[in-house]
């Protein structure tokens, strides 16, 4: 497996972190890449870790894909070279994504003209946003994992954090990585109800937290604001554009991976974009069961992660590139 690091500069002050991944004897060079763009609070790390077997970035790669796992600004191994912090979400979905896809699509070996791109709970919303706002778009395949675009429900916690933009956007976050490598095995322990809303300990591995934890990152007080906006509306709303509306235009296949046990974004809310999208081509993954719950961050990191999330997720990928490349061998033929 090789993995190489490279800096995409966006044009907004910021160097965006881009790593890709592939194994050389099996890299199937007719399919198209695969971009992982990671959610809120976070960077792309968890994609490139799993505590009990391979992570979503090395699944596909040994299925013979090339994986492009993506920091936005202020995530992960980005860095600032004169930019600030004061950014919302249109920039990280007009901006970065487009710098991103361009860099991908600029440096694969496989010689594609388009990508498939993996959105995981906010970065599947700002993948619909670029999708829905940038018409000449070099998207193909989406799939979308935990991710809200209408907020259908909502956990009372966080309305509750969310309720007011005004307080949301005061409130500076430092330190959020080592708090959250203390709390998780005390939570786990002495409140395990209070974390199955984002994780359930029965099911993923927390003696592996220290490392987990490498993904966190300090939310952003102007980006919270807009959340807390959007929370308020329902809609998700970029540029004076309602997305939620928008994905009846949007005519790309689409997986849609949810978590029946979801505290964070509700199965009710995860699967407004697959009712809501136009494609002709779609597809709706639910994880979990009354008899095993199934949370956010069990999408990633849990023992059923591979089984449940990442072999759906490598099959509707390899079955997209198998239709495209016979549909342009029956036009050849035709």
């Amino acid at each position: 497996m090789r993995t190489t690091q490279r800096l995409v500069p966006n044009g907004d002050g910021w160097h965006l972190s881009l790593n890709q991944t592939y194994d050389p004897d099996r890299l199937r060079p007719r399919r198209r890449p695969v971009l992982i763009i990671p959610g809120y609070g976070m960077n792309s790390f968890i994609y490139s870790y799993h505590p009990n077997g391979p992570s979503l970035e090395g699944y596909l790669a040994e299925a013979g894909l090339e994986v492009w796992r993506a920091d936005l600004r202020g995530q992960g191994g980005s860095i600032r070279a004169g930019g600030g912090d004061e950014h919302g979400l249109a920039d990280l979905a007009l901006t970065d994504v487009r710098a991103l896809v361009d860099a991908v699509l600029d440096g694969t070996r496989t010689g594609a003209d388009r990508v498939d791109v993996i959105g995981g709970s906010l970065g599947g919303s700002l993948m619909f946003a670029h999708a829905a706002l940038v018409p000449e778009n070099r998207m193909a395949s989406l799939v979308c994992i935990g991710t809200p675009v209408r907020w259908e429900k909502l956990h009372p916690l966080l309305r509750a954090l969310f309720a007011s933009p005004r307080v949301a956007g005061a409130i500076r976050f430092r330190g959020s990585r080592p708090l959250a490598e203390v709390l998780l095995p005390l939570l786990a322990r002495f409140a395990p109800s209070l974390l199955s809303i984002y994780l359930n300990a029965e099911i993923t591995d927390l003696s592996a937290a220290r490392e987990m934890v490498r993904t966190v990152e300090d939310p952003n007080r102007f980006m919270n604001r807009e959340i807390a906006v959007w929370i308020r509306q329902r809609d998700l709303v970029i540029d004076g554009t309602n997305i939620a509306e928008a994905l009846e235009r949007l005519t790309n296949p689409l997986l849609c991976v949810l978590a029946r046990g979801d505290g964070i974004v509700p199965p009710e809310t995860a699967s407004f974009a697959f009712h809501r999208i136009g494609s002709r081509v779609k597809k709706l993954v639910e994880v979990g069961s009354d008899a095993m719950s199934v949370a956010h961050a069990d999408l990633f990191v849990s023992r059923e992660a591979q089984a449940r999330v990442f072999a759906p997720i490598c099959e509707f990928l390899l079955e997209q590139g198998i239709e495209r490349v016979e549909a342009r061998r029956s036009n050849t033929a035709g």
